[in-house]
């Protein structure tokens, strides 16, 4: 870990942001496997049990956003600057604060939905069995929110500290094991009775509780750069962080927000085009990981340097990492336009459903380098401590993808004018974060 450090400050940028990276992409990766697995699982029992995860998944991708994205980038951000600072002090009282905000915000996912979860969901028009069956998917797996939070906060503080490994064995191991469990209780493995449909959401809880209680364990007792230690309530350290995730909590609105207007203007086209777009956009099931693979060893490395006095170093790898994540993504994204069958023809579905799906990776996969360019830069601000701009590139691409979509379904537009709508968006998180890079921010010493 000291090593790391050490080419974090002084080796190869390429060869740095390129090591780090491949472990905490594949670390990263296991998430869209279990979120495969549990639906796989789940639609064993039925299509109510089905509907019911389809109501309650879209709160825990919110979670794991605010989470894994906006606090835990946050954190990362924090540590590593105090850390290039020397200043170990204020890298743990950063890391403490860091469990204290988790904590807090862990509690009140779980207060939410152990106690107000009918409400919530009869206002989404849940009712019936599905109702049922979606309060207690909820119950369970927001119960235990708080090992959730842990996993991804700890996970942070390890890249904080140049450790990319230790918290991608824990999310594979723990991935597999989950996905083990998941199916033994829900499906009846192993000559086990089967639990139903809060299964996935009971082994999630366990491996979360396991993989925390491995990664704070190791990070006590076997590490020695800093130690979770309570200390006296700082509100430096609490602004430190928050100018940071506050900024990243609005993001991920940005973000889901953007996904919720394509997806209702999709939908006024019928069920056939919804189908085929969800065929199409889940090649960035793929893209996420790579993304936030690359880009949170550079929240953590920028961060490292800027604390250091090392702006210009720090911009290098800002710029190497947005590099790799357009030529690999561009890469990718060029092989699924020109032969989109290398996607489709691992799903089952219409000609008609098919044809919508072909037409969205045509229009939009040629700009997913941009966006994953774009995302790698911002990943690198929060390691700067400055997102305000940043941030007001996702509002853009919100407010500009919304007004293309309003316009395509007041004028009954051809669906692909949706999906130019898209690209668009793409481009301008690629652009906009690029100009970031020129602003300000990046030209003087923090």
């Amino acid at each position: 870990m000291k090593n790391n450090i050490d080419i974090i400050l002084k080796g190869s940028v390429f060869k740095m942001v390129c090591k780090l990276s491949l472990p905490n992409f594949l670390g990263v990766s296991s998430m869209p496997i279990i979120i495969f697995m549990d639906a796989f699982f789940i639609s064993k029992l039925g299509n109510i049990e089905l509907a019911s995860l389809a109501l309650v998944f879209p709160f825990l991708t919110v979670m794991q956003m605010m989470s894994a994205g906006a606090i835990g980038g946050a954190t990362t951000s924090s540590i590593s600057r105090h850390l290039g600072k020397s200043n170990i002090s204020g890298a743990n009282s950063a890391a403490w604060h860091a469990i204290i905000i988790a904590i807090v915000l862990s509690l009140i996912y779980s207060i939410f939905f152990l106690f107000f979860p009918d409400y919530i969901f009869i206002k989404m028009g849940a009712k019936g069995d599905v109702l049922e069956n979606a309060i207690w998917y909820a119950q369970v797996s927001f119960g235990g929110a708080i090992f959730i939070w842990l996993v991804y906060i700890l996970s942070a503080i390890y890249r904080a500290i140049g450790d990319v490994i230790t918290p991608a064995i824990v999310q594979i191991i723990g991935c597999f094991f989950q996905i083990i469990l998941a199916g033994t209780l829900t499906l009846g493995w192993f000559g086990f009775s089967s639990i139903g449909i809060i299964g996935p959401a009971v082994a999630m809880v366990i491996s979360h509780f396991i993989m925390a209680l491995y990664l704070m364990f190791n990070l006590q007792l076997k590490q020695k750069i800093i130690k979770l230690t309570p200390c006296s309530i700082s509100l430096s350290s609490f602004k430190d962080i928050m100018k940071v995730g506050g900024g990243g909590l609005i993001n991920s609105i940005t973000i889901a927000g953007t996904v919720a207007v394509v997806t209702a203007a999709v939908s006024k086209h019928g069920v056939e085009a919804l189908a085929g777009y969800g065929l199409g956009s889940r090649l960035e099931i793929i893209i996420t990981p790579l993304v936030f693979g690359i880009g949170s060893v550079l929240t953590a490395s920028v961060g490292i340097n800027v604390g250091a006095q090392q702006l210009p170093r720090a911009k290098m790898i800002a710029w190497t990492g947005a590099f790799i994540s357009f030529c690999v993504v561009g890469l990718l994204g060029a092989t699924v336009t020109i032969f989109p069958d290398i996607w489709l023809n691992n799903f089952e579905s219409s000609t008609l459903i098919r044809d919508y799906a072909t037409s969205y990776l045509i229009i939009v996969a040629p700009f997913y380098c941009f966006f994953a360019a774009g995302q790698t830069l911002y990943f690198a601000s929060q390691g700067l401590g400055k997102i305000f701009y940043p941030v007001i590139v996702g509002i853009i691409r919100l407010l500009s993808v919304s007004i293309i979509c309003y316009y395509v379904t007041i004028y009954d537009l051809s669906l692909n004018f949706v999906f130019y709508g898209v690209s668009f968006g793409l481009f301008v998180t690629g652009l906009g974060l690029w100009m970031c890079m020129l602003g300000p921010d990046w030209k003087k010493q923090i």
